[in-house]
Formats: structure tokens, C-alpha cells, sequence
């Protein structure tokens, strides 16, 4: 077979993609081996179906968000780039295969700026310097393109000059915003933001509904395939009139539900207040603030609050890594919705909840995988339970 494959002077040392040497259609082949292996059981089970992988169709260029590290190199040089796997050493990039082709050329304009302004990049082993990070978003179906600046101090010389450089260098950057993290840690942003340019926000669509990103805000890295996601989850609540949007971040899934469903009304619930606000401004923007609402709450608690005097169709829960609680998950059961859409960026820990969510009373009635991070071990999926 004629497979494609894909080459990239720095792969073996970035380990970012490990997989680009392998033949997209046989990265979605594992993927979905992958899924089967920790879902399959149950599915066959319940006689539920596992649907084929959802790919890309060129798997290039997918990622909308980079970020790169600093860090002092010989003659007042400024590295950036990527770790090498498994350590802290740059690894200089000049262009990376599957980011938008703005941002490594931006995140490179910043270290070339620095230098010449002597801005010390941060030097971790000491708790020294000031330029810890840069991340650029780039938008998807707008262009706007946000540039942060990852800082270990408030205060920074030469403001003025240093955004005419830097806006000089990147013309397509519509905002600048400096974030300060003073704290030791592996963590890339802080808490405190302070915007140096433009509106301090940007905007992007997803399933034509348009969105506000701060420079903290969660947004997935590839909207192309995020949009892929979020379909199926809305398909997942099936029939549903009133849905929860748990674990709903600045509103997306949600917001779009709405959209696309006249007469569906969302109520989501989200920790982190600024995200609530934000998707609250994310709903008027698209027209849905009559039938969606958003408290900011932790989820567990507000379901065994003020959520128990709610009634829920169904309920869509996206939550990290780490996956969801038996706290939660109970929560969920006690509510008693028709439908539970788990959608998941760790099967891992999908496979442990939905084992959980079934002794509760749910079966599932399909997974669907999809594939957000081409050339990576990664997979997502979106798995559907209907209650017994």
C-alpha cells in the first residue's frame, strides 16, 4: 500500500509527534484498536456500538494554539522552541508540521525580540529573569491571533517599545496580553493578566457560533476536529429539551446545542467563575441567553444542591484527563437523566466512570472515537449511555 507519511527534522528529539513516522491510516487503525480494547467489552454487553474513528483528512497544520519556553543561550542569545522528551532542554523549531503555519514563526519573533531588547529569559534552577513562555492562538475561522506573554514579574521595561517590536515583527497579532506566574512550577500560565494591546480577547467560530478566548480561557487546540466532537455530542442527547452542560468551561458544547436546537434550553455549571462570565457573554453573542444559563459552582456540589429541583433530559460531561469523580458520577445517576454524553480525552479513565455510570443504572448505546491530535498516541471519544 501507497501510504503517505510525514518527515520532520526535529521529531526524534521533540517527541511531540511520535507516531509521524507511521501512516495516518494506520494511526487511526491503533486508535481504534485502542478504543475497542477498553470499551469493547462493555459495549458488547450492553449491545452497544462502536462507530469508526472519525479522521482528518489532512492531518497537518491542526494545531491552533503553540506555546514555546525561553531560556538563555551562548552571546545574549534567547532559545525557544520545544522540550526534549522527558527533559528540559530547548529543542529549536523553525516551523513544526502541525501547527498553524503563523504561530511558530511568531513564537520565534518573540525570542528574536527579546534579544535585542536584553529581556532575560527565565532561568528555572535559579528563580531568575522575566520571560518564562510565549502562546499564540490563532483563530480558525476568523483571523484574529492572540500572542500572551508569560511573565515572572509584573513589571516590564520599555513597554511601549517592546509591542511596537513586537507588532512590527507580527502584523497578523491583533492582541498582546502579558500574564505573570511568579511562582516555581511546571505550570505555563499564572493568574494575573495585564493586556498590552488591542482588546486583550479574541474571538473564533465553531459550528457557527462565535466565541470569546481570553488568554486563560479553555479552547480546544483543534476546532476542525473539535467541531466533529461537539456534533456528535449534540446528536447524543438524542430528543432532549433540557440538558446540563457539566464541567462546561466558557460554554461551548452548550452554546451550540442551543443553536442548533430551537427548543432545547442548556443549564451549564462550571468551577471557575471567569469562564461562567464569559460564557454567559458567549451566549448573548450567539442569541441563546433565553435558553441557556450558567452558574459557577462545582458541579458535584451544585447537583446535590440546588441541581436536585432540576430536571435533565440528558447530560453532557467533558471533564479532564484525570476523568470524573463517584461523587459526581452518583450525582448524575441520582438526577436520572434519559441519556449521559461522555465525552473524553483520556479512554483510560472514560472506561473506569462508564463502568461506574452502568452499575448506576446506565447502558451504553454507542462510542464514537475521534482522532483531535494526528501523529500523537492520543485519542478522544464521545460515548452515549441511555438509562436502563
Amino acid at each position: 500500500m501507497g501510504y503517505k507519511t510525514y518527515t520532520c527534522p526535529i521529531s526524534r528529539d521533540c517527541g511531540g509527534c511520535e507516531w509521524l513516522a507511521v501512516p495516518y491510516p494506520i494511526q487511526l487503525r491503533r486508535k481504534q484498536e485502542q478504543v475497542e480494547g477498553l470499551l469493547g467489552e462493555m459495549l458488547r454487553a450492553d449491545g452497544g456500538k462502536l462507530e469508526g474513528i472519525r479522521g482528518m483528512d489532512e492531518p497537518l497544520r491542526y494545531r491552533h494554539k503553540a506555546a514555546t519556553p525561553f531560556a538563555h543561550a551562548p552571546h545574549g542569545r534567547v532559545l525557544s522552541g520545544f522540550y526534549a522528551a522527558g527533559t528540559h532542554r530547548i529543542v529549536p523549531c523553525a516551523e513544526c508540521l502541525v501547527e498553524d503555519d503563523r504561530a511558530r514563526r511568531i513564537l520565534n519573533a518573540v525570542a528574536r525580540v527579546s534579544e535585542r531588547m536584553h529581556i532575560p529569559p527565565y532561568d528555572e534552577d535559579r528563580g531568575t529573569g522575566v520571560l518564562r513562555h510565549a502562546v499564540v492562538r490563532c483563530g480558525y475561522a476568523t483571523d484574529d491571533v492572540m500572542l500572551v506573554l508569560v511573565t515572572r514579574v509584573d513589571e516590564l521595561r520599555n513597554r511601549e517599545r517592546l509591542v511596537g517590536e513586537l507588532r512590527a515583527a507580527c502584523p497578523e497579532v491583533t492582541t498582546i496580553v502579558q500574564n505573570v506566574n511568579s511562582r516555581r512550577t511546571n505550570a505555563i500560565l499564572g493568574h494575573r493578566c495585564h493586556t498590552l494591546y488591542g482588546p486583550g480577547i479574541m474571538h473564533d467560530e465553531l459550528l457557527g457560533c462565535r466565541f470569546e478566548i481570553g488568554p486563560t480561557s479553555f479552547y480546544q487546540t483543534n476546532p476542525q476536529q473539535t467541531e466533529v466532537l461537539y456534533q456528535l455530542a449534540i446528536e447524543g442527547t438524542g430528543n432532549a429539551e433540557r440538558v446540563l452542560d457539566a464541567y462546561c468551561g466558557t460554554g461551548t458544547i452548550g452554546i451550540c446545542a442551543a443553536a442548533r436546537r430551537p427548543g432545547l434550553r442548556v443549564i451549564g455549571v462550571e468551577r471557575v467563575a471567569a469562564a461562567v462570565s464569559c460564557a454567559r457573554r458567549n451566549a448573548q453573542a450567539n442569541h441563546v441567553e433565553e435558553r441557556s444559563s450558567f452558574v459557577a459552582a462545582d458541579a458535584t456540589e451544585w447537583m446535590a444542591g440546588p441541581g436536585r429541583a432540576e430536571r435533565f433530559d440528558a447530560i453532557i460531561m467533558d471533564p479532564p484527563r484525570a476523568g470524573s469523580t463517584p461523587e459526581f458520577l452518583g450525582g448524575v445517576a441520582a438526577l436520572a437523566p434519559g441519556r449521559v454524553v461522555y465525552v473524553s480525552c483520556n479512554v483510560v479513565t472514560q472506561a473506569r466512570d462508564i463502568e461506574l455510570l452502568r452499575s448506576l443504572g446506565y447502558r451504553i448505546e454507542s462510542v464514537t472515537p475521534v482522532d483531535m491530535f494526528p501523529h500523537t498516541r492520543h485519542v478522544e471519544s464521545v460515548a452515549v449511555l441511555a438509562r436502563r
